[in-house]
């Protein structure tokens, strides 16, 4: 009798584990309404002439381009491009602002610079501790911007700053950002949906 391969045992238990995660959020009320509630917070502000702003670290950093892309672009729907920003793509402001501020600095300056009443910031970040994450928060609070924190579903410093969090019930980081883009996906589509109508394709 072949002995089962290692390698595809692991690949199975990933995905048995994933496929975990996503039935518990997907049968999570409050986590369902904290989607909706994001959804409903920005596609107000595009609709008053504001904008998203997003930021994260690594694999976060990604997922901030990656969302910031789906609005810029189009998710489902065929229509006009929207507002968003990824505050991790510039890297002449990322080191300027690393090497003569630090680098706990690089998301807050470009947020006090780019950032208005209005706008909301999407801080992403699977441990819920980066300090430039949880600096950029502070000054979205100080100006007024809607906080939006993509984290885990525990207490941890950027919760005490997000007007609205979506905290995913794993402590496994490669399952919370696999989450995160998927809820994400969700929300943009809702966004969509709010300013455009139902779902099209051309």
């Amino acid at each position: 009798m072949a002995m089962p391969d290692q390698r595809l045992e692991a690949v199975r238990a990933h995905l048995r584990r994933s496929t975990q995660v996503i039935e518990r959020v997907a049968a999570d009320e409050r986590f369902l309404v904290a989607c909706v509630a994001i959804a409903e917070r920005i596609a107000h502000s595009l609709n008053n002439g504001g904008k998203i702003l997003l930021a994260g670290n690594g694999g976060s950093a990604s997922d901030a381009q990656h969302i910031a892309a789906e609005f810029v672009g189009r998710l489902v729907n065929d229509r006009a491009p929207l507002a968003a920003i990824a505050l991790t793509t510039d890297t002449s402001a990322l080191t300027a602002i690393g090497n003569d501020y630090g680098f706990d600095q690089v998301f807050a300056r470009q947020l006090r610079a780019l950032g208005k009443k209005g706008d909301v910031f999407v801080a992403i970040s699977t441990s819920g501790r980066s300090p430039n994450i949880v600096a950029a928060l502070q000054i979205a609070r100080e100006l007024g911007l809607t906080s939006v924190g993509f984290t885990r579903d525990a207490q941890t410093p950027m919760h005490a700053f997000c007007d609205l969090a979506l905290a995913v019930p794993s402590d496994e980081t490669a399952l919370i950002q696999q989450i995160h883009i998927t809820a994400a996906h969700a929300i943009c589509h809702l966004v969509e949906r709010e300013l455009f109508g139902a779902a099209h394709r051309s």
